[in-house]
């Protein structure tokens, strides 16, 4: 009989919104005291509907012992909230989760660490936090540190790390202070390749251990090749529960549907967003026949987006992405060449030229990002979508469908005969 490593019922988070929400202690105690003691259900019923925010409602799963899970869904789905609810960082509002086995949980950079505690000492305490024994931690300690690579820093307080090595070393307790479940959030996104590689293939070895792992990523080749299960959240809720192919291709149709919408609607914007302009609108031309939404491969192409504010020293990030969620290729402002124009009064336009686009036949999307320096102004998940149709590029015809690849590369062939 398989056993049950996690179980959820009706599980719901909510937030109060507005005037509910308090800001510091004196307003806490302020509130306290002008309102006189009530029961819980009748504070509740006091409240209005609409100052309140499910990030999580009505989700019951089942999750076997050794099953690994991609947990997918736009930004602000309930993902991260469903990880902290199963790892005891907050308590629901409604319903239950019950979680049989150790958990080790990386959801943020630093996630479980003291700052004036040293690196050495953060390795203990989690360990402690996770109910080993010193000599078990100790047995593990150098597997720890050398995954880290964080050796020649182990005595200094983690407050003075980066958010790389804090990363690296939060994964790596997590990873080896051997959970019976491991959950893992977006957070590996921060540090280098090389990580991330040697990441993922210590969660296929905890995972072929027969551990349970719940993996969130917006990389859904990841999640494609790691899990054998995935669970779509959208706004809070469940909306598919399938084979992780079946969950991704459900993903990819709810992206499409939003990128019909009006964009500045859209609740689904990158969670760093804290500028004063939104993306209003992004769509793709055929330079040389203007048809929009449509390119013939080896054309000519121009990417617009269009933001709300004009903002001086505003920088673009581009992703496309193709019809299996994977990335094919980023254009980023900020990589600079001679060629870039930046006109000197700031505007809402940020146009970039394509020439030629070097696709293979098929429909790809397009995620787009704005920011002003270090901040995010806004950012979305299949801002647009475009098709390629077969052209010519360097004078070789494309294929007529798309198969193996996505890009086309201008080449030459010597041939005998």
């Amino acid at each position: 009989m398989t056993e049950i490593a996690i179980q959820t019922h009706e599980l719901g988070k909510s937030y109060q919104l507005g005037l509910h929400q308090t800001g510091n202690l004196r307003e806490t105690l302020s509130a306290a005291a002008r309102r006189p003691l009530q029961t819980l259900g009748r504070r509740r019923a006091a409240r209005k509907e609409t100052d309140t925010l499910w990030a999580l409602r009505d989700v019951s799963i089942t999750i076997a012992d050794g099953e690994v899970v991609g947990l997918i869904g736009h930004n602000g789905a309930g993902k991260s909230t469903f990880l902290k609810l199963l790892s005891r960082i907050t308590a629901p509002n409604a319903g239950w989760a019950e979680v049989t086995g150790r958990v080790g949980s990386l959801l943020e950079v630093g996630t479980g660490f003291h700052p004036e505690l040293t690196g050495r000492e953060n390795i203990y305490l989690n360990g402690a936090i996770l109910g080993m024994r010193r000599a078990e931690i100790r047995r593990r300690f150098d597997e720890i540190v050398e995954f880290a690579e964080v050796g020649r820093f182990l005595d200094t307080p983690v407050k003075r790390y980066s958010s790389g090595m804090s990363v690296r070393l939060a994964f790596a307790v997590a990873a080896h202070l051997e959970p019976e479940i491991l959950l893992v959030d977006e957070v590996l996104s921060v540090g280098d390749a090389t990580f991330q590689r040697r990441s993922l293939a210590k969660m296929n070895e905890v995972a072929r251990e027969g551990r349970t792992v719940i993996f969130v990523s917006h990389n859904l080749g990841t999640i494609r090749s790691l899990c054998e299960r995935g669970i779509l959240l959208e706004r809070g809720t469940v909306v598919a529960d399938a084979p992780a192919g079946e969950a991704i291709e459900k993903y990819l149709q709810l992206l499409e549907r939003a990128a019909s919408d009006d964009l500045l609607e859209r609740s689904d914007r990158d969670s760093r967003s804290q500028g004063d302009t939104r993306i209003r609108a992004v769509s793709i031309a055929d330079v040389a026949s203007g048809q929009r939404d449509v390119v013939v491969g080896g054309h000519p192409a121009k990417i617009s987006v269009e933001v709300t504010e004009p903002i001086a020293g505003l920088d673009c990030r581009l992703l496309i992405v193709n019809s299996l969620g994977l990335a094919v290729t980023r254009l980023d402002s900020e990589v600079s060449a001679p060629v870039d124009v930046r006109d000197p009064a700031p505007g809402t336009t940020i146009e970039c030229e394509i020439d030629p686009l070097p696709l293979m036949p098929g429909r790809y999307r397009i995620d787009a990002r704005v920011n002003s320096g270090d901040q995010v102004q806004d950012g979305l998940d299949g801002a647009a979508y475009f098709d390629v149709e077969p052209g010519i590029l360097g004078e070789r015809p494309m294929h007529t469908v798309s198969g193996d690849g996505d890009v086309v590369v201008p080449h030459t062939w010597r041939l005998p005969g």
